[in-house]
Protein backbone atom coordinates (compact mmCIF):
# COMPACT_ATOMS: atom_id res chain seq x y z
CA UNK A 1 0.00 0.00 0.00
CA UNK A 2 1.39 3.38 -0.98
CA UNK A 3 1.16 5.99 1.73
CA UNK A 4 -0.31 9.40 1.02
CA UNK A 5 2.85 11.44 1.60
CA UNK A 6 6.62 11.09 1.60
CA UNK A 7 7.18 14.58 2.99
CA UNK A 8 7.64 16.16 6.39
CA UNK A 9 5.27 18.80 7.78
CA UNK A 10 7.45 21.58 6.35
CA UNK A 11 7.20 20.05 2.85
CA UNK A 12 10.66 18.49 2.46
CA UNK A 13 11.04 14.92 1.26
CA UNK A 14 11.99 12.57 4.07
CA UNK A 15 14.41 9.69 3.32
CA UNK A 16 13.09 7.78 6.34
CA UNK A 17 9.51 7.91 5.04
CA UNK A 18 10.76 6.89 1.61
CA UNK A 19 12.60 3.91 3.12
CA UNK A 20 9.33 2.87 4.82
CA UNK A 21 7.52 3.18 1.48
CA UNK A 22 10.11 0.93 -0.18
CA UNK A 23 9.72 -1.62 2.63
CA UNK A 24 5.95 -1.67 2.09
CA UNK A 25 6.45 -2.31 -1.63
CA UNK A 26 8.87 -5.16 -0.87
CA UNK A 27 6.30 -6.71 1.47
CA UNK A 28 3.51 -6.30 -1.08
CA UNK A 29 5.46 -8.12 -3.79
CA UNK A 30 6.60 -10.85 -1.42
CA UNK A 31 2.98 -11.37 -0.32
CA UNK A 32 1.77 -11.47 -3.92
CA UNK A 33 4.48 -13.93 -4.92
CA UNK A 34 3.50 -16.24 -2.07
CA UNK A 35 -0.15 -16.04 -3.14
CA UNK A 36 0.92 -16.94 -6.68
CA UNK A 37 2.39 -20.19 -5.38
CA UNK A 38 -0.93 -21.10 -3.72
CA UNK A 39 -3.30 -20.21 -6.52
CA UNK A 40 -4.17 -21.88 -9.82
CA UNK A 41 -4.32 -20.33 -13.27
CA UNK A 42 -7.33 -18.49 -14.65
CA UNK A 43 -8.55 -18.18 -18.25
CA UNK A 44 -8.85 -14.70 -19.77
CA UNK A 45 -10.00 -13.31 -23.10
CA UNK A 46 -7.96 -11.92 -25.99
CA UNK A 47 -9.87 -9.55 -28.31
CA UNK A 48 -7.90 -6.97 -30.28
CA UNK A 49 -7.11 -3.47 -29.05
CA UNK A 50 -8.45 -0.38 -30.79
CA UNK A 51 -8.43 3.30 -29.95
CA UNK A 52 -11.35 4.71 -28.03
CA UNK A 53 -12.05 8.32 -27.13
CA UNK A 54 -14.72 10.23 -25.24
CA UNK A 55 -15.91 10.05 -21.66
CA UNK A 56 -17.16 6.44 -21.49
CA UNK A 57 -14.79 4.42 -19.34
CA UNK A 58 -12.96 7.48 -18.03
CA UNK A 59 -12.24 7.79 -14.31
CA UNK A 60 -10.45 11.10 -13.56
CA UNK A 61 -7.72 10.77 -10.94
CA UNK A 62 -6.77 13.12 -8.12
CA UNK A 63 -3.04 13.81 -7.85
CA UNK A 64 -1.71 13.90 -4.29
CA UNK A 65 1.72 15.56 -4.42
CA UNK A 66 2.91 13.31 -7.28
CA UNK A 67 3.13 10.36 -4.87
CA UNK A 68 -0.43 8.99 -5.05
CA UNK A 69 -3.29 9.11 -7.52
CA UNK A 70 -6.78 8.03 -6.58
CA UNK A 71 -10.21 7.99 -8.19
CA UNK A 72 -13.86 7.21 -7.59
CA UNK A 73 -15.67 3.89 -7.71
CA UNK A 74 -19.15 2.83 -6.63
CA UNK A 75 -20.11 -0.21 -4.56
CA UNK A 76 -23.36 -1.87 -3.51
CA UNK A 77 -27.09 -1.66 -4.16
CA UNK A 78 -27.92 1.17 -4.02
CA UNK A 79 -24.48 2.30 -5.19
CA UNK A 80 -22.26 4.20 -2.73
CA UNK A 81 -19.24 6.18 -3.92
CA UNK A 82 -15.73 5.67 -2.51
CA UNK A 83 -12.23 6.87 -3.40
CA UNK A 84 -9.55 4.21 -3.95
CA UNK A 85 -5.97 3.93 -5.02
CA UNK A 86 -5.65 1.85 -8.19
CA UNK A 87 -2.70 -0.50 -7.70
CA UNK A 88 -1.33 -2.56 -10.59
CA UNK A 89 1.13 -4.17 -8.16
CA UNK A 90 -1.56 -6.10 -6.26
CA UNK A 91 -4.84 -7.86 -7.04
CA UNK A 92 -7.19 -7.53 -4.08
CA UNK A 93 -9.85 -4.90 -3.36
CA UNK A 94 -10.70 -3.74 0.15
CA UNK A 95 -12.65 -0.94 1.82
CA UNK A 96 -12.98 0.10 5.47
CA UNK A 97 -16.08 -1.42 7.03
CA UNK A 98 -18.71 0.06 9.34
CA UNK A 99 -17.26 -1.81 12.33
CA UNK A 100 -13.83 -0.24 11.82
CA UNK A 101 -14.88 2.82 13.87
CA UNK A 102 -12.30 5.42 14.90
CA UNK A 103 -9.45 3.34 13.48
CA UNK A 104 -10.75 4.32 10.04
CA UNK A 105 -11.58 7.90 10.91
CA UNK A 106 -11.50 10.26 7.95
CA UNK A 107 -12.61 7.55 5.54
CA UNK A 108 -16.02 6.70 4.15
CA UNK A 109 -17.12 3.36 5.58
CA UNK A 110 -18.82 0.58 3.67
CA UNK A 111 -21.69 -1.22 5.42
CA UNK A 112 -22.72 -4.51 3.74
CA UNK A 113 -25.94 -4.53 5.78
CA UNK A 114 -27.13 -1.53 3.76
CA UNK A 115 -26.61 -3.21 0.39
CA UNK A 116 -29.04 -5.76 -1.05
CA UNK A 117 -26.30 -7.19 -3.31
CA UNK A 118 -23.77 -7.92 -0.54
CA UNK A 119 -23.20 -11.54 0.42
CA UNK A 120 -20.87 -12.75 3.17
CA UNK A 121 -18.41 -15.47 2.15
CA UNK A 122 -17.77 -16.56 5.73
CA UNK A 123 -14.01 -16.06 5.32
CA UNK A 124 -11.61 -13.73 7.14
CA UNK A 125 -8.57 -12.00 5.65
CA UNK A 126 -5.41 -10.44 7.05
CA UNK A 127 -2.83 -8.34 5.21
CA UNK A 128 0.31 -6.90 6.77
CA UNK A 129 2.38 -4.22 5.08
CA UNK A 130 6.09 -3.47 5.23
CA UNK A 131 5.58 -0.34 7.34
CA UNK A 132 3.90 -2.53 10.02
CA UNK A 133 0.40 -1.33 9.15
CA UNK A 134 -2.23 -4.06 8.98
CA UNK A 135 -5.72 -4.66 7.64
CA UNK A 136 -7.99 -7.47 8.85
CA UNK A 137 -11.63 -8.19 8.16
CA UNK A 138 -14.06 -10.43 6.30
CA UNK A 139 -14.73 -11.25 2.66
CA UNK A 140 -17.96 -10.47 0.83
CA UNK A 141 -19.17 -10.51 -2.75
CA UNK A 142 -20.66 -7.29 -4.01
CA UNK A 143 -21.59 -5.22 -7.06
CA UNK A 144 -18.79 -2.81 -8.06
CA UNK A 145 -18.89 -0.05 -10.68
CA UNK A 146 -15.58 1.04 -12.23
CA UNK A 147 -15.42 3.65 -14.99
CA UNK A 148 -19.16 3.24 -15.52
CA UNK A 149 -18.94 -0.55 -16.02
CA UNK A 150 -20.52 -2.85 -13.47
CA UNK A 151 -19.10 -6.11 -12.07
CA UNK A 152 -21.35 -8.42 -10.05
CA UNK A 153 -20.40 -10.91 -7.35
CA UNK A 154 -16.99 -9.27 -6.99
CA UNK A 155 -14.92 -10.39 -4.00
CA UNK A 156 -14.39 -7.49 -1.61
CA UNK A 157 -12.44 -7.33 1.63
CA UNK A 158 -14.30 -5.36 4.31
CA UNK A 159 -11.84 -4.13 6.92
CA UNK A 160 -12.94 -4.33 10.55
CA UNK A 161 -9.55 -3.52 12.05
CA UNK A 162 -6.69 -1.44 10.69
CA UNK A 163 -3.48 0.13 11.88
CA UNK A 164 -1.50 2.84 10.13
CA UNK A 165 -4.36 3.36 7.67
CA UNK A 166 -5.82 6.68 8.83
CA UNK A 167 -3.04 8.68 7.08
CA UNK A 168 -4.17 7.57 3.63
CA UNK A 169 -6.37 9.99 1.71
CA UNK A 170 -8.14 7.27 -0.28
CA UNK A 171 -10.75 5.06 1.37
CA UNK A 172 -9.31 1.78 0.10
CA UNK A 173 -7.13 0.01 -2.44
CA UNK A 174 -8.26 -1.66 -5.68
CA UNK A 175 -5.67 -4.11 -6.99
CA UNK A 176 -5.47 -4.44 -10.79
CA UNK A 177 -3.03 -7.34 -11.23
CA UNK A 178 -3.98 -10.99 -11.78
CA UNK A 179 -5.89 -13.60 -9.78
CA UNK A 180 -2.71 -15.67 -9.41
CA UNK A 181 -1.42 -12.80 -7.26
CA UNK A 182 -4.54 -12.60 -5.05
CA UNK A 183 -4.46 -13.25 -1.32
CA UNK A 184 -8.24 -13.68 -1.56
CA UNK A 185 -7.78 -16.23 -4.40
CA UNK A 186 -10.25 -14.13 -6.38
CA UNK A 187 -10.37 -12.28 -9.68
CA UNK A 188 -9.43 -8.62 -9.55
CA UNK A 189 -12.26 -6.19 -10.32
CA UNK A 190 -11.07 -5.71 -13.89
CA UNK A 191 -10.73 -9.46 -14.48
CA UNK A 192 -14.34 -9.81 -13.30
CA UNK A 193 -15.45 -7.10 -15.73
CA UNK A 194 -13.68 -8.96 -18.55
CA UNK A 195 -15.04 -12.40 -17.65
CA UNK A 196 -18.59 -11.00 -17.45
CA UNK A 197 -18.27 -9.23 -20.82
CA UNK A 198 -18.95 -5.88 -19.18
CA UNK A 199 -16.17 -3.91 -20.91
CA UNK A 200 -15.79 -3.35 -24.68
CA UNK A 201 -12.11 -4.35 -24.61
CA UNK A 202 -9.99 -6.21 -22.01
CA UNK A 203 -7.65 -3.26 -21.46
CA UNK A 204 -7.24 -0.33 -19.11
CA UNK A 205 -4.85 2.60 -19.32
CA UNK A 206 -3.30 5.24 -17.06
CA UNK A 207 -2.14 8.79 -17.41
CA UNK A 208 -0.41 9.87 -14.19
CA UNK A 209 0.51 13.55 -14.28
CA UNK A 210 0.08 16.90 -12.55
CA UNK A 211 -3.12 17.51 -14.54
CA UNK A 212 -5.66 15.52 -16.57
CA UNK A 213 -4.68 12.29 -14.82
CA UNK A 214 -6.98 9.43 -15.68
CA UNK A 215 -7.70 5.73 -15.47
CA UNK A 216 -9.45 4.66 -18.66
CA UNK A 217 -11.41 1.40 -18.43
CA UNK A 218 -12.24 -0.84 -21.38
CA UNK A 219 -10.04 0.91 -23.94
CA UNK A 220 -7.59 3.78 -24.32
CA UNK A 221 -8.19 7.52 -24.54
CA UNK A 222 -6.71 8.67 -27.85
CA UNK A 223 -6.75 12.31 -26.67
CA UNK A 224 -4.07 11.61 -24.06
CA UNK A 225 -1.29 10.05 -26.16
CA UNK A 226 0.34 10.39 -29.57
CA UNK A 227 1.97 7.96 -31.94
CA UNK A 228 1.90 4.19 -31.68
CA UNK A 229 2.18 2.03 -28.59
CA UNK A 230 5.36 0.09 -27.94
CA UNK A 231 4.38 -3.25 -26.39
CA UNK A 232 6.27 -5.70 -24.26
CA UNK A 233 4.76 -9.06 -23.22
CA UNK A 234 3.93 -10.08 -19.67
CA UNK A 235 6.53 -12.67 -18.68
CA UNK A 236 4.80 -14.03 -15.58
CA UNK A 237 1.02 -13.81 -15.17
CA UNK A 238 0.94 -12.81 -11.53
CA UNK A 239 2.18 -9.20 -11.53
CA UNK A 240 2.36 -6.96 -14.60
CA UNK A 241 5.88 -8.31 -15.00
CA UNK A 242 7.83 -7.58 -18.18
CA UNK A 243 11.37 -7.81 -19.57
CA UNK A 244 13.21 -4.51 -20.05
CA UNK A 245 16.03 -3.82 -22.48
CA UNK A 246 18.19 -1.25 -20.71
CA UNK A 247 18.41 1.65 -18.28
CA UNK A 248 20.62 4.41 -19.64
CA UNK A 249 22.40 7.37 -18.08
CA UNK A 250 23.32 10.03 -20.66
CA UNK A 251 22.64 7.46 -23.39
CA UNK A 252 24.97 4.81 -21.95
CA UNK A 253 23.37 1.51 -20.96
CA UNK A 254 24.28 0.95 -17.30
CA UNK A 255 21.79 -1.87 -16.78
CA UNK A 256 20.98 -4.26 -19.63
CA UNK A 257 18.38 -7.00 -19.81
CA UNK A 258 16.24 -6.97 -16.66
CA UNK A 259 12.94 -8.15 -15.23
CA UNK A 260 10.51 -5.51 -13.91
CA UNK A 261 7.01 -5.04 -12.52
CA UNK A 262 5.00 -2.05 -13.80
CA UNK A 263 3.37 -0.77 -10.61
CA UNK A 264 1.16 2.29 -10.18
CA UNK A 265 1.36 1.64 -6.42
CA UNK A 266 5.07 2.49 -6.25
CA UNK A 267 6.16 6.12 -6.28
CA UNK A 268 9.77 5.46 -7.40
CA UNK A 269 11.64 3.38 -9.89
CA UNK A 270 13.12 0.71 -7.61
CA UNK A 271 16.03 -1.54 -8.49
CA UNK A 272 18.27 -4.08 -6.86
CA UNK A 273 20.56 -2.08 -4.58
CA UNK A 274 23.73 -3.15 -6.39
CA UNK A 275 22.38 -1.97 -9.76
CA UNK A 276 21.17 1.30 -8.28
CA UNK A 277 24.57 2.02 -6.77
CA UNK A 278 26.13 1.49 -10.22
CA UNK A 279 23.72 4.01 -11.72
CA UNK A 280 24.44 6.72 -9.16
CA UNK A 281 28.19 6.07 -9.34
CA UNK A 282 28.15 7.63 -12.81
CA UNK A 283 27.45 11.12 -11.46
CA UNK A 284 27.70 13.21 -8.30
CA UNK A 285 25.30 11.55 -5.82
CA UNK A 286 25.40 10.65 -2.12
CA UNK A 287 23.58 7.80 -0.40
CA UNK A 288 21.59 9.43 2.43
CA UNK A 289 19.57 6.40 3.49
CA UNK A 290 19.90 2.76 2.48
CA UNK A 291 19.32 2.72 -1.30
CA UNK A 292 18.23 6.39 -1.39
CA UNK A 293 20.44 8.98 -3.07
CA UNK A 294 20.69 12.77 -3.05
CA UNK A 295 22.27 15.04 -5.65
CA UNK A 296 22.31 18.74 -6.58
CA UNK A 297 18.79 19.90 -7.46
CA UNK A 298 20.07 21.66 -10.58
CA UNK A 299 22.01 18.62 -11.85
CA UNK A 300 19.41 15.91 -12.45
CA UNK A 301 20.88 13.28 -14.81
CA UNK A 302 19.60 12.35 -18.25
CA UNK A 303 17.94 8.98 -17.55
CA UNK A 304 15.93 6.77 -19.90
CA UNK A 305 14.47 3.26 -19.86
CA UNK A 306 14.32 1.17 -23.03
CA UNK A 307 11.30 -1.12 -23.27
CA UNK A 308 10.24 -3.09 -26.33
CA UNK A 309 13.16 -1.61 -28.28
CA UNK A 310 12.15 2.02 -27.69
CA UNK A 311 13.90 4.43 -25.32
CA UNK A 312 11.61 6.44 -23.03
CA UNK A 313 13.24 9.37 -21.20
CA UNK A 314 12.54 10.26 -17.59
CA UNK A 315 12.32 14.04 -17.40
CA UNK A 316 14.45 15.95 -14.89
CA UNK A 317 11.22 17.22 -13.33
CA UNK A 318 9.89 13.74 -12.59
CA UNK A 319 13.28 12.29 -11.63
CA UNK A 320 13.64 15.04 -9.00
CA UNK A 321 11.61 13.87 -5.99
CA UNK A 322 12.20 17.14 -4.13
CA UNK A 323 14.57 18.98 -1.76
CA UNK A 324 15.63 17.37 1.50
CA UNK A 325 16.12 20.65 3.41
CA UNK A 326 15.25 24.34 3.34
CA UNK A 327 18.33 25.27 1.29
CA UNK A 328 16.71 23.83 -1.83
CA UNK A 329 20.11 22.82 -3.17
CA UNK A 330 20.05 19.06 -2.55
CA UNK A 331 17.27 16.81 -3.87
CA UNK A 332 16.48 13.12 -3.85
CA UNK A 333 16.69 11.08 -7.04
CA UNK A 334 13.71 9.13 -8.34
CA UNK A 335 15.53 5.78 -8.58
CA UNK A 336 16.05 3.95 -5.29
CA UNK A 337 17.32 0.55 -4.14
CA UNK A 338 15.22 -2.34 -2.83
CA UNK A 339 16.20 -5.47 -0.90
CA UNK A 340 14.00 -8.04 -2.64
CA UNK A 341 15.78 -11.35 -2.97
CA UNK A 342 14.78 -14.19 -5.31
CA UNK A 343 10.99 -14.43 -5.17
CA UNK A 344 9.06 -17.66 -5.75
CA UNK A 345 8.64 -18.38 -9.47
CA UNK A 346 11.12 -15.85 -10.73
CA UNK A 347 13.27 -12.91 -9.75
CA UNK A 348 12.05 -9.31 -9.89
CA UNK A 349 14.99 -6.97 -10.33
CA UNK A 350 13.18 -3.67 -10.95
CA UNK A 351 9.86 -2.03 -10.12
CA UNK A 352 8.81 0.62 -12.60
CA UNK A 353 6.69 3.08 -10.67
CA UNK A 354 5.26 6.56 -11.01
CA UNK A 355 8.59 8.38 -11.55
CA UNK A 356 8.67 6.65 -14.95
CA UNK A 357 4.94 6.38 -15.62
CA UNK A 358 4.46 10.15 -15.31
CA UNK A 359 6.36 10.40 -18.61
CA UNK A 360 4.24 7.98 -20.67
CA UNK A 361 0.72 6.82 -21.37
CA UNK A 362 0.51 3.20 -20.20
CA UNK A 363 -1.96 0.55 -21.35
CA UNK A 364 -2.42 -2.79 -19.60
CA UNK A 365 -3.77 -5.42 -21.99
CA UNK A 366 -5.35 -8.30 -20.07
CA UNK A 367 -6.47 -10.06 -23.26
CA UNK A 368 -3.02 -10.30 -24.82
CA UNK A 369 -0.96 -10.25 -21.63
CA UNK A 370 1.14 -7.24 -22.56
CA UNK A 371 1.91 -3.69 -21.44
CA UNK A 372 2.12 -0.81 -23.91
CA UNK A 373 3.76 2.60 -23.64
CA UNK A 374 3.19 5.71 -25.74
CA UNK A 375 4.25 9.35 -25.67
CA UNK A 376 1.94 11.75 -23.85
CA UNK A 377 -0.07 14.09 -26.03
Amino acid sequence: QKKSTLRTIDGHVDPTLIRAHISSIEAKLQRGAAAFERNTSAALFSPSLTKRGGASGSDPLINDANSSWYGRIAVGTPLQTFTVEFDTGSSDFFLPGASCGTRCSGHKLYNPNRSSSAEALGKAFKMKYGDDSMVTGNLFTETVSLGGFKATAQTLGVASNTSGFSKDKSDGVMGMAFKLNSNFNADSVFETLVSQGAVPQPVFAFKLASSRSELYVGGVNSALYKGAFTYTPVTNKRFWQIAGDAIEIYGKGIVKGFSAVVDTGTTFVLGNSSYVSQLYATFNATEVEKGIYALPCNAMPNVSITLGGKSFPISAETFNVGPIDSSGKTCLGGIAGHDLQDLPSGQIQWIIGDVFMRNVYTVFDVGRYRVGFAELA
